[in-house]
């Protein structure tokens, strides 16, 4: 029984062997690397879309902000079914969702079957990342999880590095679609090896996890913890910081400045390896001053970002560098607030880690949603101001709450 909640548990059987660090941090990078393949790797042939369809700047934001609405709900579904079922289970079925929903997009003949199949594609990709998260917690204490979650984040990294240049180039040879049918491709070898090598790792199935009462006490008991609160305040808004670039950065760079649509998905990749090198530097920071620690010295990059942001939007600058400068600075922050806060969040819940993975992941996509949504509405023709001070709020916000709620509430004991 858990003491929290009142739910009943049951010991899944031993049936096969926990994962090894070094395979968990692989299944986690090609778990949560879903997510950036899926957002990244078509944004380069965003304005090839428009303008094959024909479709204008809000409906094209649309299958970003579909894609980030299905994503967050449907996590709050899929949490409570992975404590109920098992982790094992909801990523098969998430990721064969995944697998079809791209190929769906990739056949679509207007922007709103696009937008309908991209809201699908994020319900299955939703499984995949509640789930890598919820393994976290099942295999490893909060600090030991922040090391395995910052390798698996720097896999990550690297598949967001490959994702926009990839989709530059098979956009200019084949066109947008075809970023839909490699998504396609990818989540069948994923499903694949998810059904050969990935067993489960719930230790206790909660017997009582998706039934309405027990289930909305532990949301409450999730909400109401501080901890939860700082880390999922930290990594919403420095998500949303990151979506300013995902969501715009395209727009600008080919647009406003004429690159082309594989030198978009190059300068993009500059970001991705900023973010990678900021995984790096988080795992120094966490062996020297813990998981609070690490993210308050983290937030200076954020900082600098920010300041950086004010000054080019203010003075209406308008080249590659501008864009690409304040945002590797943000990513190598990103690069620490990432793996810290998703181990941190899902931490005070060993026997509910689904459905803390679902709530923080709900809000995160929340963020996400509303970034895309201001952007598709306020980002008219290669004005720059909307895009820099867009982004400089997010990053002051994550720097206040790096350096207030995470600095007073953060810290884990050591296991």
């Amino acid at each position: 029984m858990n003491p929290a909640t009142g739910a009943a548990r049951v010991a899944a059987p031993p049936v096969r062997p926990v994962l090894g660090a070094a395979v968990a941090s692989i299944t986690l990078a090609l778990l949560l690397g879903l997510q950036a393949l899926t957002t990244d790797m078509y944004l380069p042939a965003l304005p090839m879309l428009a303008a094959e369809l024909r479709a204008p700047m809000p409906a094209v934001q649309l299958t970003m902000s579909a894609l980030i609405m299905g994503f967050g709900l449907s996590q709050l579904a899929w949490g409570p079914v992975a404590d109920r079922f098992g982790r094992r289970p909801v990523l098969l079925a998430g990721l064969a969702l995944h697998m079809l929903s791209a190929l769906g997009a990739a056949l679509a003949p207007h922007i709103e079957a696009v937008v309908a199949w991209r809201a699908l594609q994020g319900v299955g990709m939703s499984a995949s990342v509640v789930c890598a998260r919820a393994m976290l917690r099942d295999l490893y204490e909060p600090y030991e999880g922040a090391h395995v979650m910052s390798r698996a984040l720097t896999g990550l990294g690297l598949l967001a590095i490959a994702a926009p240049l990839a989709g530059g180039v098979l956009a200019t040879w084949a066109g947008w679609r075809s970023t839909m049918g490699a998504l396609s491709i990818f989540g069948l070898g994923l499903l694949a090896y998810v059904a050969w090598r990935v067993p489960e790792t719930i230790r206790a199935c909660n017997l009582r996890a998706t039934q309405v009462g027990p289930l909305l006490r532990q949301m409450r008991c999730t909400f109401a913890h501080p901890t939860f609160r700082a880390w999922t305040l930290l990594v919403c808004f420095a998500y949303g910081g990151l979506m300013v670039f995902l969501a715009g950065s395209s727009f600008v760079l080919i647009r406003g400045l004429g690159l082309s649509t594989w030198q978009c998905g190059l300068a993009m990749a500059a970001g991705s390896g900023s973010y990678v090198i900021g995984t790096i530097i988080c795992r120094f920071l966490l062996r020297r001053y813990g998981l609070a620690g690490a993210v308050v010295r983290g937030a200076g990059f954020t900082a600098l970002a920010c300041v950086l942001m004010l000054v080019l939007g203010a003075s209406g600058t308008m080249s590659v560098w501008a864009v690409l400068l304040p945002q590797c600075l943000f990513a190598l922050g990103h690069g620490v607030h990432q793996p810290c806060g998703q181990a941190g969040a899902v931490s005070p819940f060993p026997h509910a880690a689904g459905v803390a993975s679902a709530l923080a992941g709900f809000a995160l996509a929340l963020a996400g949603m509303a970034v895309s949504t201001w952007l598709g509405a306020m980002l008219v023709g290669t004005e720059p101001r909307t895009y820099f001070f867009t982004q400089a709020t997010l990053a002051a916000l994550t720097v206040l709450v790096a350096w207030t709620l995470v600095r007073r509430h953060g810290e884990l004991p050591r296991a």
